[in-house]
């Protein structure tokens, strides 16, 4: 169904370029456009992983740099019967968090530092289950070429004011076409976000705490990634805004963009659809077998949030050691 879907999406932003290719161009801008987005679609299918990792920094970590964090998204790989993905860390001081990659053979998860630090380990491992749903589900190569194509259509209608529109037509619509195609084309790029975004951000909520066996953990993450993200800019994410809605939680300070175009749910509504999710597993007996101790509990009230990775005494090493 992913496959079928991104294939649509990429039927759709083909069109969508062609659209704005006629407006500047005519048919020959059509032709131009079209096959601009053909080499767009196949360039998304194999580097849009790369190309968004490069554009938050993101940096490869392992076994040696970040132990405890490897660890965990190793344990919960295997818990989710997935080949493990690469690991990146984001210095950012916003807590947040995607995963990217085409297919769970060439997948990878991302963590901001903030995220890291801010959150105890079980809410961390709420996250990266969440972020691994999203891979089991073949979400990642969706978003991944949805971000790419949506920063390619709202550049091409800006390209629209340089070029001054179809200089073929005298009847002053290539201008009035112009300026519409100026708003319509990002407009239009962050409706198919919004599509392809709300519905899969609850599956992976629903299936990211199935795998790490603790609803809870994952809906106190969220509540405090949510109110963190108003607070903390992730400015790279300001900068490039069509990358959005790969993250846990909107990046987007807000201030240039309507709630009504929000690419995620409500988050007081995806916890209560994990806190529902979490009185169900309760009554069918359903037993964790997670990355930390406590069941069902919040995961501050598992753990002390200032002792992210458990250790009871001496210095924290931090999770890239």
């Amino acid at each position: 169904m992913n496959y079928f879907r991104t294939a649509i999406l990429l039927a759709g932003m083909t069109a969508l370029f062609m659209g704005v290719g006629f407006m500047i161009g005519g048919q020959g801008g059509m032709m131009i456009a079209l096959l601009v987005a053909a080499g767009m679609n196949v360039f998304s299918y194999w580097n849009s992983d790369r190309m968004v990792l490069s554009m938050y920094g993101a940096r490869e970590v392992d076994r040696a740099s970040a132990p405890d964090y490897y660890g965990m998204v190793e344990e919960l790989a295997a818990r989710a019967q997935l080949p493990m993905p690469r690991v990146y860390i984001m210095d950012n001081p916003q807590p947040n968090a995607f995963a990217t990659g085409r297919n769970p053979q060439n997948a990878a998860v991302a963590a901001t530092t903030g995220l890291l630090n801010s959150l105890s380990r079980e809410e961390v491992a709420g996250v990266m289950a969440h972020e691994l749903a999203h891979v089991k589900n073949y979400d990642t190569l969706t978003m991944t070429i949805t971000a790419t194509l949506a920063g390619a259509i709202s550049m091409l209608a800006n390209f629209a004011m340089i070029f001054g529109g179809n200089r073929n037509n005298n009847s002053g619509f290539g201008i009035i076409g112009t300026i519409a195609m100026m708003i319509l084309a990002p407009l239009a790029a962050m409706v198919v976000q919004m599509a392809v975004s709300r519905s899969r951000e609850y599956e992976a909520d629903k299936l990211g705490a199935q795998i790490c066996g603790q609803p809870m953990w994952l809906a106190s993450a969220l509540a405090k990634i949510s109110n963190a993200a108003h607070q903390v800019p992730n400015m790279p994410a300001e900068h490039n805004p069509a990358t959005a809605h790969m993250f846990i939680i909107n990046p987007l300070s807000g201030e240039r963009m309507d709630s009504l175009f929000s690419t995620h749910p409500a988050t007081e509504n995806r916890i209560a659809a994990l806190q529902a999710l979490a009185q169900q597993m309760d009554a069918s007996g359903y037993a964790p077998a997670s990355p930390a101790a406590g069941r069902h509990a919040p995961a501050a009230e598992a753990r002390p949030s200032g002792n992210v990775w458990g250790r009871a005494k001496g210095p924290r090493r931090g999770p890239w050691g």
